[in-house]
């Protein structure tokens, strides 16, 4: 076999393969000799049916299959052997198939590029300077006791003030006409929380309970339905059920009961560690990022447009199954595929150039994952979704699905080892966030 690869691009290889008529020969006879064993020819017993026979009626399929053959062996041997690594179905440019004759063909493939990477250890990362604070603790014990907070009629009075939990029944149209999503009966809102759209939470304070009422609400421009931005909706309201949050105390046993801690003070530090925590994934999130982009801006390499478009693809398909994309079809018109393709291309380019610099310096700090390794990250992946565990487990039976799983754990690995070796330095939080923090 001749072999001959031309440089296109950094990206982009043009491969010419010529094979002697021996070898295209030897294919033929393996796929006529694999034919004939299960080839159903009337008048002939399996194998025993002459080879112009079959030509004559399988000729042409046969040839596809020879050129099918070759192709793709001859040019899994040059990748080998060139140490090149296709991102792309190569584009086949073939000459006439014939037995007895030698075979050419080219083939255009896009391959991931020769990154040279150096000077990755040691990189230079800000945090920002962000302690927790008590005001943060007083916030989450809050949330806390209005979690467990319940609610009592408000017997004293008849109309809706700030704070209230009222049950509604509404109606609302535009220009007198309802639309999709404006009706409700027996519907919860907790006035002045911004669970609603605020016109409308303000329009129902002063109303009366058991009194029919008639609201203009304006929604704003910028409103994600675009069947009401800008426009004013008319509601017809019935003020069903007026409450109060009653809040328990706070207090030591509050404490024991609901934060499983023996007192306020530990409930306290408790959820003072616990903030520390959180801020500190966040924090390592970010300086992750940051060292991420601190190597593409330092090692800019042209990328392949198939990784992009795989990674587009992949971006795409898992919006749409998460339960937020799949349930908000009433919310308004959703973003066609080439919006959404236009959106997330960039974050792709971003993504796929940050895998193959990770891969690279992997490759040369030799950070690997084994077959023993894959399986544990697998059981512990399944034990974490419980009921789910099997089907996760079947899906990575397969072998791309646990090269993938693989590829993710040596990036993370490889990550972690640039995290610990990179230079930290402490920064103050921008005045403005002081600011809103005090």
């Amino acid at each position: 076999m001749k072999i001959g690869v031309d440089i296109l691009s950094p990206i982009r290889r043009r491969i010419h393969v010529e094979l002697p008529a021996e070898e295209v020969d030897k294919e033929f006879f393996h796929v006529y000799e694999n034919l004939s064993q299960r080839a159903k020819i009337k008048g002939f017993r399996p194998g025993k049916a002459p080879r112009s026979v079959l030509q004559g009626i399988y000729g042409d399929e046969v040839r596809g299959q020879v050129l099918s053959r070759l192709v793709e062996h001859s040019l899994s041997q040059v990748f080998r052997e060139k140490e090149l690594q296709a991102v792309s179905r190569p584009e086949i440019e073939a000459n006439d198939l014939e037995e007895g004759k030698t075979f050419t063909f080219s083939a255009v493939v896009e391959v991931k590029p020769e990154i040279e990477v150096k000077n990755y250890l040691g990189l230079e990362v800000e945090k920002v300077r962000l302690p927790v604070n008590e005001a943060q603790v007083d916030v989450a014990l809050r949330h806390l006791r209005e979690a467990h907070a319940h609610l009592e009629p408000v017997e004293n009075r008849d109309v809706v003030e700030q704070g209230d939990y009222v049950v509604l029944d509404f109606v609302g149209s535009v220009d007198g006409k309802p639309f999709p999503g404006g009706k409700a009966e027996n519907y919860p809102l907790d006035v002045g929380r911004g669970n609603a759209l605020p016109q409308f939470e303000e329009a129902i304070i002063g109303l009366k309970r058991n009194g029919e009422h008639t609201i203009s609400v304006a929604y704003p421009e910028d409103h994600f339905n675009q069947e009401l931005a800008g426009k004013v909706v008319v509601f017809s309201v019935t003020v069903r059920e007026i409450k109060k949050k009653i809040l328990p105390s706070l207090d030591d046993d509050f404490a024991k009961d609901h934060g499983e801690c023996g007192s306020l003070d530990e409930l306290r530090k408790k959820i003072r560690t616990r903030f520390e925590s959180e801020l500190r994934e966040i924090q390592t999130r970010d300086l992750k990022e940051q060292l991420l982009t601190r190597l593409i801006e330092a090692y800019p390499f042209e990328v392949p447009p198939t990784m992009v478009d795989h990674h587009v693809r992949y971006l795409i398909e898992r919006h749409q199954s998460r339960p937020a994309a799949r349930g908000s079809s009433a919310s308004g018109p959703q973003p066609s595929m080439e919006q959404m393709r236009k959106e997330l291309e960039p974050r792709a380019l971003r993504q796929v150039k940050a895998m193959l610099l990770v891969e690279k310096i992997a490759a040369l700090e030799k950070i690997e994952v084994s077959d023993e390794e894959v399986q544990q990250k697998i059981e512990e992946m399944a034990r974490s979704v419980k009921e789910k565990g099997l089907a996760l487990r079947e899906l990575y039976r397969r072998e791309d699905a646990r090269e993938d799983l693989r590829s993710q754990v040596v990036f993370d690995r490889t990550m972690d080892f640039l995290f610990q070796r990179s230079k930290v330095k402490e920064v103050e939080p921008p005045v403005d966030a002081q600011e809103e923090k005090s």
